[in-house]
């Protein structure tokens, strides 16, 4: 019996042993299914597998899902990405916190795709307990969201509905919510009617009007049909009070005051529109009204005549009218302006006693930049002067001072006493124009001293869009010295800059930049090979900096980088030749001298890149210092660096490097080439244009220069020439369809990198940027013109092709394009090196072909003038005029403003003589403003 006991004891021990083994194995068997199916990529069977596990299970599985998410976050195969599909489930599943879910689901190597909105994970959510799906969604509401692409919104909004908790009103949540009724397919209810019946309605609504960006949605009409766009539903959901009228409207406003984007404004403003405050409601609100005074133009003008309407009805203080007055008549839009005038008019019509206030406000416009303006408020108070008494009197005189000159005699007469001076006012300033001091160059600095330092600098050069020249060529020259000193030491201060910028190549379809200088880093590291490197100088076809479409200027860019990358595996030169002296790329000559006899004392060839471009950097009067360039690009000639101490000591080098830059030296370097006015006209081909794009260059005509090039280039003592990328910088230019093709094909658009690489041939650069600066006149492109102001500070003379780049660029699209040429015209006035005469003949021109608009010449010379430059600013008008007024043998529009600005100019600057074109148009009937601004410039040239 004993014996039995003990083996019924061992038989139940074993098979409690074998279930405790048996249950173990169906636990990692279930816990193998579930990795299994994740990497395999098997989306729908996930929450099955999930379920079918317990707690300890689900949390066993973590590490290995964390693992094989670092595993999947840089691969992008199709199994991948399927994978990493499974593996957003999974991890959700598996977490039992709602927080660690939370973070796992927001994670943004899964916010890639739409694997958030699978019925999958809607099926895992729902499994889990009411409150781990109450506090998932909101804490995923309450992320930060990205702009496009967040589709957690679908299994928010069905755990909100399900469980009828609060509803989230972050951000991010309302934007989902938005697209969420404008999306699906087949016959739809209209907005109007899916907000009526949404309970989320009244509470994300008021919401909508806080994001930011939200214009175009909008704006946006879903359909034909009434009640499909948001101005109508927002309209038609106060009328029906599903939402309260007085708060939306109060919202609206709010938004409004708020200010922002101009196409938010717009859409605000629609919704406004819809709304149709009664004036009733916009006399409670006013005062908020008149904020909105001080906004966005088109916010501006309709607050303008809700104003003027509530006035007229009597349903406002009388003291707003000034209160307006004040903020519209200091405004720069001539239409606001009047507009305020003609209010300021009807009210002292309609209330005499009212006509005091009106005329003090109406001087307000005394002071505007525009004498049209400035003689219609003149009238204003002189219709209701009379009215007004003589209290108002001594307000007038004294803004009466702030009225054109041309202005001061009528004034005087009519507020009884003199403006101005009176009678014996002369010219402000005579030819002394006020013009701003000619910018200097900065100096580089000195050289970087340690590899600490530059691993900062490069830090900083890739942090920025476009780093400035002084960073990138210190950086470059300071990878050279500092692997010459310590290679070693380099590599360990480079390693956490490589570790976050690893260097990738040069896309196809990318010009070569200074961001590329990462190529030299890599080969500090020796991650390029040797042979690589040998095999990609003047050769196109194996180097890794120049893609497809690389510009001539990327080229040179990466033949310099190719050749530091080689150097500083190889003969490691002590420092690079070409390293600029100052901030716009130019190198004195006497630096470069010095630096050719450290190269011959320490026995190093000079890499032919290096030198080449330090060539290209020298310039007339750069050997005397910067403070001789001013007078090199006078006219000093190349004789007095001839006899100069620079000279001498290039005279002894001994190298045939030192040979070829003493020959450079001698014979003035590489010489200005001539441009030739030239016509692009190309018109209609035989071929019909490709129905993918317009053939834009047929319907142009372009005022462009065309130079020879500098062919081969000069030769050195020994036959030496420059190498071909660089000659490449400067081949001939001349207008043609190819060439027009060729430019638009840049993938970048001129930088100052570009500039700094010749520095003294601000001639031939304008001839070769000439279609980029073009296009923002005539094609109304963007940004063409920021490089315009570098063009004007670069050396070398300043000829027909600058000039035309200015004029451009003044009857440019975009008003920051315009400033930037009036930049441009200030400093070369500055510097002495603007003929106003060309530049003004090439204004005329550019109107004649429709190029240039008179409106956009007169917002862009009216500052100028405002500057105190009315010297310049007539000097360029009094060429422009009889080719503006010539060509326009119908009104133009501006063209008024511009007589008006030039009689000004004239005035303040002293300037006589009859302009026979002026003199015509003044002669014609009329009282057109043209006609009667021609007259006034008449009269002021006549003396």
């Amino acid at each position: 019996m004993s014996g039995g006991v003990v083996d019924t004891a061992a038989t139940e021990a074993a098979e409690a042993v074998a279930g405790v083994v048996a249950a173990g194995a169906r636990e990692a068997a279930g816990v193998e299914a579930l990795l299994a199916a994740v990497r395999e990529g098997r989306v729908p069977q996930i929450p099955a597998l999930v379920a079918d596990l317990d707690h300890g299970q689900r949390r066993a599985c973590l590490p290995a899902l964390k693992a094989l998410r670092k595993e999947l976050r840089e691969d992008w195969s199709k199994e991948g990405i399927a994978a990493r599909g499974a593996l957003l489930l999974a991890g959700a599943g598996c977490h039992a916190g709602p927080a660690g879910a939370a973070t796992w689901l927001g994670g943004r190597d899964f916010a890639v795709r739409d694997w958030a909105q699978q019925p999958a994970l809607a099926r895992l959510v729902e499994a889990q307990p009411v409150e781990w799906q109450v506090e998932v969604a909101t804490r995923l509401a309450a992320r930060p969201a990205p702009r496009w692409g967040w589709s957690y919104y679908p299994m928010i909004e069905a755990v909100v509905r399900r469980t009828g908790c609060e509803v989230p009103q972050t951000e991010a949540f309302v934007r989902g919510w938005m697209d969420r009724l404008r999306s699906g397919g087949g016959p739809q209810p209209t907005l109007l009617d899916q907000l009526r019946a949404d309970s989320f309605t009244p509470v994300l609504l008021p919401r909508v009007f806080e994001l930011a960006d939200i214009g175009g949605l909008l704006t946006w009409r879903f359909g034909p049909r009434p009640g499909d766009a948001w101005p109508e539903a927002v309209a038609g959901l106060a009328a029906a009070g599903v939402v309260d009228r007085a708060t939306v409207t109060d919202c609206c406003l709010a938004r409004l005051l708020r200010g922002g984007k101009p196409a938010d404004q717009r859409a605000f403003l629609e919704v406004l529109r819809a709304l149709a405050p009664t004036p009733e409601e916009y006399a409670a609100r006013a005062r908020d009204v008149v904020a909105l005074l001080d906004g966005l133009s088109v916010i501006a003008g309709h607050a303008q005549g809700v104003l003027a309407e509530l006035d007229e009805a009597g349903l406002v203080e009388p003291e707003l009218l000034a209160e307006a007055s004040a903020v519209v008549l200091f405004r720069a839009e001539k239409k606001l302006v009047r507009a305020q005038l003609g209010w300021l008019e009807r009210a002292a019509r309609r209330a005499p006693e009212r006509s005091g206030p009106v005329v003090l406000a109406a001087a307000q416009a005394f002071g505007s930049a525009d004498p049209g303006v400035q003689e219609r408020a003149l009238n204003v108070v002189a219709r209701h002067l009379k009215a007004a008494g003589e209290a108002v009197l001594p307000g007038l005189r004294l803004a009466a001072e702030a009225l054109n000159p041309v202005h001061h005699r009528r004034a005087g007469e009519l507020f009884g006493a003199p403006v101005g001076g009176g009678d014996d006012d002369g010219p402000d300033t005579g030819w002394d124009d006020t013009l701003p001091p000619a910018p200097a160059p900065r100096p580089l600095g000195a050289p970087i001293a340690s590899a600490a330092e530059l691993a900062m600098e490069l830090s900083a050069l890739l942090a920025v869009e476009e780093p400035e020249v002084a960073v990138f060529e210190r950086v470059l020259d300071g990878l050279v010295r500092q692997a010459h000193l310590d290679r070693a030491a380099l590599v360990e201060a480079l390693q956490p800059v490589r570790r976050v910028h690893p260097w990738n190549g040069v896309g196809r379809w990318h010009d070569c930049e200074p961001r590329d200088i990462l190529y030299v880093v890599a080969a500090v590291a020796g991650e390029t090979p040797p042979q690589q490197l040998w095999g990609s100088l003047g050769n196109k076809g194996h180097s890794r900096l120049r893609g497809g479409d690389n510009t001539v200027h990327g080229t040179v860019l990466a033949a310099r980088m190719e050749e530091a990358a080689w150097q500083v595996t190889a003969d490691r030169p002590p420092y690079l030749l070409a390293t600029p002296t100052d901030s716009s790329g130019a190198l004195d000559a006497g630096v470069l001298v010095e630096r050719l006899a450290g190269y011959e004392k320490a026995g190093v060839t000079p890499g032919r890149a290096d030198l080449c471009a330090a060539l290209l950097r020298v310039g007339p009067g750069a050997g005397a210092g910067a403070g001789a360039r001013a007078g090199a690009r006078a006219g000093a000639s190349a004789g007095a660096l001839r006899d100069s101490e620079t000279l001498r000591a290039a005279e002894a080098l001994g190298s045939p490097a030192g040979r070829w830059v003493a020959h450079w030296l001698r014979t003035g370097g590489l010489s200005g080439q001539p441009s030739e006015r030239v016509l692009f006209a190309p018109g209609r081909g035989s071929r019909h244009g490709h129905h993918y794009g317009k053939r834009w260059w047929e319907d142009v005509r372009r005022v462009a220069v065309a130079q020879p090039g500098i062919g081969a280039g000069p030769e050195g003592p020994d036959g030496e020439r420059l190498g071909p990328e660089f000659r490449a910088l400067l081949e001939g230019t001349e207008p043609s369809m190819a060439r027009v093709r060729k430019v638009g094909a840049w993938p970048w658009w001129p930088s100052v990198h570009w500039a700094a690489m010749l520095p003294w041939h601000r001639e031939e650069l304008a001839a070769r940027w000439l279609d980029h600066v073009a296009a923002g006149a005539d094609r109304d492109e963007r940004g063409v013109g920021r490089m315009l102001p570098v063009l004007a500070e670069a050396g070398g003379p300043a000829g027909l092709a600058v000039h035309l780049v200015v004029a451009y660029g003044l009857g440019a699209r975009h008003t920051e394009d315009r400033t930037a040429a009036v930049d441009a015209l200030l400093v070369l006035a500055a510097r002495g090196d603007l003929d106003g005469g060309l530049l003004g003949r090439e204004l005329g021109e550019l109107a004649a072909c429709g190029t240039v608009k008179p409106t956009r010449l007169a917002s862009a010379l009216t500052p100028a003038a405002g500057t105190g430059a009315y010297a310049t600013v007539w000097s360029v008008l009094g060429a422009a005029l009889p080719g503006l007024l010539g060509a326009a043998e119908q009104p133009v529009r501006g063209l008024g403003d511009l007589l008006a600005l030039a009689a000004d100019c004239a005035r303040r600057s002293g300037a006589r003589g009859p302009v026979a074109e002026v003199t015509a148009t003044a002669a014609r009937g009329g009282s057109s403003r043209v006609v009667k601004e021609a007259r006034a410039l008449r009269d002021v040239l006549a003396g």
